[in-house]
């Protein structure tokens, strides 16, 4: 299938976006790559326009995770049951901001980001204060970057608004508590088990949570799993070709360029977040947080793979059994109108 001209302009836009974060980020030799590179195509891939809404959204929701990670792990890092039940209310608002609709965006980036960021803050050897400076330049780049993007590439024509589904009460509750209970269980795992190399499943844990569903979480599941191994076979590929010239900038940020690229026309065609976007964010966190000149991809990207493969069919598990329980009480049953 041809892309309209809009697409390709969609395509070259998050490709332009992400490896220009990286670019920078590697330059300046800034922590936590993968918010400089994860984040441009958070803003250029899930959303059809850019305007002040959509970046107060995003940066808003930079600032509040910031603030609540500089904050969290020192007032309740000693008392685990109260910090995992602020933690479930943290993920409870943002996933009913998501089932709500109009201010998805800032549920789904804040989602993302605070499950990294407590993924990081577990570990002693990260630095909260760093850690929080970086998401937000992060986001602050990621505007300008998508501002620039759409400044030299434009869409021909204006997209067409999606109209919000209408739900009921009851499938809002439904949806908001059963991403807040799974998403808080996977807190808990992680922050039991030592896992310091398993951003990408942690990651995953959340992202498969989107559509809020069983049914949409099994095909999002599967999307992200097969999207997940195409991402790191294309990793691999440029590791080998590469071969030991990895570390040069230029030659790293090309392969990533291409391999953005390749997942970007992908989830154009798709039009919905799907095996495209997995291999996106795939690609995004190999590059953005595993490749330095002290590490190379091999065992990243495999052990990404396994890892993420494992922790998405643990979360299905706990979706369909949140979604079960949840349907036993009226006040919280999926009813579509």
């Amino acid at each position: 299938m041809e892309l309209s001209q809009d697409r390709l302009r969609l395509c070259l836009r998050i490709a332009l976006g992400s490896s220009a974060g990286m670019l920078v980020a590697k330059m300046m030799n800034w922590n936590f790559g993968v918010f400089f590179t994860v984040y441009p195509m958070l803003l250029l891939g899930m959303v059809p326009v850019l305007n002040r809404f959509v970046v107060l959204q995003f940066v808003g929701s930079a600032l509040l995770t910031s603030l609540e990670i500089m904050l969290l792990p020192g007032l309740l890092g000693h008392w685990p049951p109260a910090y995992t039940v602020v933690v479930f209310c943290l993920f409870l608002g943002r996933f009913f901001l998501m089932a709500r609709g109009p201010l998805m965006l800032f549920g789904a980036s804040g989602c993302v980001s605070l499950s990294i960021m407590l993924h990081f803050a577990s570990y002693r050897q990260f630095d909260l204060a760093d850690m929080a400076m970086s998401n937000i330049m992060a986001s602050v780049l990621s505007v300008a970057l998508a501002y620039v993007a759409y400044a030299l590439l434009p869409n021909r024509e204006p997209p067409r608004a999606r109209a919000l589904p209408e739900k009921s009460a009851n499938l809002i509750r439904h949806q908001a508590l059963l991403g807040a209970l799974v998403a808080t269980g996977s807190f808990v795992v992680f922050q039991t088990v030592d896992l310091v190399d398993s951003l990408s499943a942690q990651v995953a844990t959340v992202l498969v949570l989107f559509p809020m569903s069983f049914a949409g979480a099994v095909q999002s599941g599967r999307q992200r799993c097969i999207g997940t191994l195409l991402g790191c076979a294309l990793g691999l590929l440029f590791q080998l070709l590469l071969y030991s010239h990895y570390h040069n900038l230029l030659l790293l940020t090309l392969a990533f360029w291409i391999c953005v690229m390749l997942f970007a026309r992908l989830h154009a065609k798709e039009g919905l977040p799907g095996v495209g976007f997995a291999g996106l964010t795939t690609v995004g966190i190999l590059f953005g947080q595993y490749v330095t000149p002290e590490h190379d991809l091999v065992f990243s990207a495999l052990y990404r793979l396994s890892s993420m493969t494992v922790a998405i069919l643990l979360t299905l598990c706990c979706i369909y059994l949140v979604h079960k329980l949840l349907n036993l009480f009226p006040a919280t049953r999926h009813q579509v109108l």
